[in-house]
Formats: structure tokens, C-alpha cells, sequence
């Protein structure tokens, strides 16, 4: 072999190996952007739970105050004006 022929098929070669290295890295890309995918949506779904305990937890805690002793009145009465602040806050939203 001449050297333009070692020199071409070196170059054949290589760019064989990045062709592969390439097709390697897209199937990997693909994998994980498909995985990305799975888990944003289980993070959504775990997010919507949460917003479900909080308002259950939230809740009972009220009851668990009203049930409780007079003691506790001031708790409820907090909570309270909290929720009323947070209604007022959604009123100011809708007017704008």
C-alpha cells in the first residue's frame, strides 16, 4: 500500500468509529430522555398526592381542633384568618 492508501483507509477507519460512537450516544440520548419523560411524570402524579394530604391534613386538623378543648380555640382561630387570607388572596386574583 502507498501512503494516500494507508492514510485514506486510517480516515475510514475513524469515521467509522465515530459513526458508531454516534449511533451509541443517540440510542443512549433517546434512553434517557425517555426515562426524563417517566419520571417528570411520576413527579407530577406525586405532586397532585401531596396537594391531596396537605388539603386531608389540613383538615383535620381543624377538626381535630374544634374537637379539642377550649384551650385550642386560638389554634382554630389562626387557622382561621389564614384561611380567609388565602380566599381574599384568590378574590384579588380573579379581580385583576
Amino acid at each position: 500500500m502507498t501512503i494516500q492508501e494507508d492514510i485514506v483507509s486510517s480516515l475510514e477507519e475513524k469515521i467509522k468509529q465515530v459513526v458508531d460512537v454516534a449511533k451509541d450516544l443517540k440510542i443512549n440520548n433517546e434512553r434517557l430522555q425517555q426515562q426524563v419523560n417517566e419520571l417528570s411524570e411520576l413527579l407530577r402524579v406525586k405532586n397532585q398526592e401531596i396537594g391531596v394530604l396537605e388539603s386531608k391534613y389540613q383538615s383535620l386538623r381543624i377538626v381535630k381542633t374544634l374537637v379539642s378543648s377550649s384551650e385550642d380555640v386560638k389554634d382554630l382561630k389562626i387557622q382561621v384568618n389564614r384561611m380567609v387570607r388565602e380566599i381574599d388572596k384568590c378574590i384579588a386574583l380573579l379581580n385583576k
